[in-house]
């Protein structure tokens, strides 16, 4: 078959004065328009192929020039820059970007899934134009767990949109970590593989502990004699209770640290110590406590 020359410009349909915005927004245009998977149109193939040679060649300042000036380029002939064979007619190292940082894959990967697609991989036209293989799109879903679950991990039975699956949850599993489930996402076209599930987990609010990373924090309530005499008090842990050593002489804030008691393996405990006192004095109590202000020269405003 006879070839002709190629018009990059009337290809894009853009003036010879267009400046890289105007070329770039004609590009973005015509390949949605004329991408096989998107036009059925029998000739889209190959208006395709001339719109990517087209923006290859304006996209260059070098190219454009050497065009401008006489030099021009036929149809079907491969670019200069391009590197060995692709279903659309040796353009295998071109990554156009769309804006926003927006390449040429995966614009199509968004287009032949609906917009939304998360996939990574992308198929493309074999070496004889012969249809269109894809990932399919990963799928995102959450699942809760209460921190009790998150640091004992292990195997949990979930059902997701009636679909039963058997999930291992590593011990000490993070708020917002994603857990991934090969293969279980939306089908592939074409023959091409599935997406993943992806499972984001998102942690239920405890009532007595709060996270740091892989630790936790608790409060540790504490008598006033204890905290300043020392004393061997109990703590909640997330699998029961442990004691912890309050040194005497310690004040509200002080945190006292249990070795892997936190979340997961790496993690600790950290109890703060919170002086209470009583709320109401037996006239024993309230004797003390008056002997103890008569005789000590304490005065914690006055502590550095």
């Amino acid at each position: 078959m006879a070839t002709r020359s190629l018009d990059p410009y009337a290809a894009l349909g853009v003036s010879r004065s267009a400046d890289e915005g105007e070329i770039r927004s004609a590009y973005r245009r015509l390949a949605r328009e004329n991408h096989p998977d998107v036009n059925k149109d029998p000739a889209a193939e190959d208006r395709f192929k001339e719109v990517a040679q087209a923006y290859e060649i304006l996209r260059d300042p070098e190219r454009r020039a050497e065009y401008d000036a006489g030099g021009g380029t036929r149809r079907g002939g491969p670019s200069p820059r391009s590197r060995g064979t692709s279903g659309y007619g040796g353009f295998d190292d071109v990554h156009v970007d769309f804006g926003d940082g927006v390449d040429a894959s995966d614009l199509f990967e968004q287009l032949f899934r609906g917009g939304g697609g998360r996939g990574r991989g992308f198929g493309g036209f074999d070496g004889f134009g012969r249809g269109f293989s894809g990932r399919g799109r990963d799928v995102e879903a959450t699942l809760e767990l209460s921190l009790e679950e998150a640091a004992r991990g292990g195997p949990r039975h979930i059902s997701i949109d009636g679909h039963d699956y058997e999930v291992t949850i590593p011990a000490g599993v993070r708020d917002g970590q994603l857990i991934r489930l090969a293969g279980e996402g939306d089908p592939g076209g074409g023959g091409g593989p599935s997406g993943d599930l992806l499972l984001r987990i998102r942690l239920r609010p405890h009532p007595r502990f709060r996270v740091d990373g892989d630790d936790l924090l608790v409060d540790l309530p504490v008598a006033p004699w204890e905290a300043a005499l020392g004393a061997q008090v109990p703590v909640e842990t997330l699998t029961g209770r442990a004691r912890v050593r309050v040194p005497p002489g310690s004040s509200s804030g002080k945190r006292l640290r249990l070795r892997g008691e936190g979340l997961g393996p790496e993690g600790d405990l950290y109890a703060t110590v919170m002086i209470h006192v009583p709320r109401s004095l037996s006239d024993e109590e309230r004797r003390l406590f008056e002997e103890l202000r008569d005789v000590s020269s304490f005065n914690p405003r006055e502590e550095r």
